[in-house]
């Protein structure tokens, strides 16, 4: 199959609104069950059950079996950032509908298992300032003193995934329409900022709430502040 045909195949599995809303609510990185699966695309548990095959079938979905329950996941980082570069390509088009998305989700969430929404792209544009990484249309790489501040900062890119996924690579983000860190890099900051308790996750979404731990610590390690970051989602 060529290359064209291939992308036509993933467009139309995306293109269903079941099927969009399921690979929606997988992009926080998290496994969830069919049951999950199907509140979440609106349809019934035969439905998602017919969705989820089709789209695990074509390599889109990794599936895992744990007790009486199966776990359904997106197969690869890669797939989220996609689905994140689509999100942020259809709110450029002609007439799309202003953000509803929430503040919430806009001001700090995870693209699968790195940062986005305000939070990230000012981690990724101060490190590009601060010249700590070197970014590209499609790929980036640590300066000296990068690694210096990640050795600092207790990240280990060496466990941001498999060694043959990319390193850093800027991903498009879907509400700011500028870059986020995305690859090994930018998953290993999401990790230590997790372990560090300066982010927590928030139910049935994919927003990260800013602990006080973590309002300090990103002023401290990014010179980041969060309460600029909340105070230009209510400007917006």
């Amino acid at each position: 199959m060529s290359t064209v045909a291939r992308m036509a195949e993933v467009a139309a599995l995306v293109g269903d609104p079941a099927r969009a809303n399921i690979l929606s609510a997988l992009m926080d990185g998290r496994a969830l069950t069919a049951k999950e699966l199907a509140f979440a695309a609106h349809v019934s548990a035969p439905t998602a059950s017919g969705h989820l095959a089709r789209l695990r079938s074509a390599g889109v979905l990794a599936e895992a079996k744990q007790g009486r329950h199966r776990y359904y996941r997106l197969a690869s980082p890669l797939i989220a950032e996609m689905l994140e570069g689509m999100m942020a390509v259809a709110e450029t088009l002609p007439n799309a509908r202003p953000w509803r998305g929430g503040e919430a989700l806009r001001t700090a969430r995870t693209c699968y298992d790195h940062l986005a929404g305000r939070l990230g792209v000012a981690i990724a544009e101060r490190m590009e300032r601060d010249g700590r990484v070197m970014l590209t249309a499609d790929g980036g790489a640590l300066t000296e003193a990068g690694l210096s501040f990640l050795a600092r900062f207790g990240a280990d890119p060496a466990q941001g995934g498999s060694p043959s996924r990319i390193f850093c690579r800027p991903c498009l983000d879907w509400s700011e329409r500028r870059p986020h860190l995305a690859g090994r890099l930018g998953a290993a900051i999401c990790t230590r900022c997790f372990a560090l308790g300066w982010i927590e996750r928030q139910r049935d979404t994919r927003a990260v709430t800013i602990t006080e731990a973590g309002v300090s610590g990103f002023r401290a390690a990014f010179g980041v502040d969060p309460d600029a970051l909340r105070c230009s989602a209510a400007a917006s």
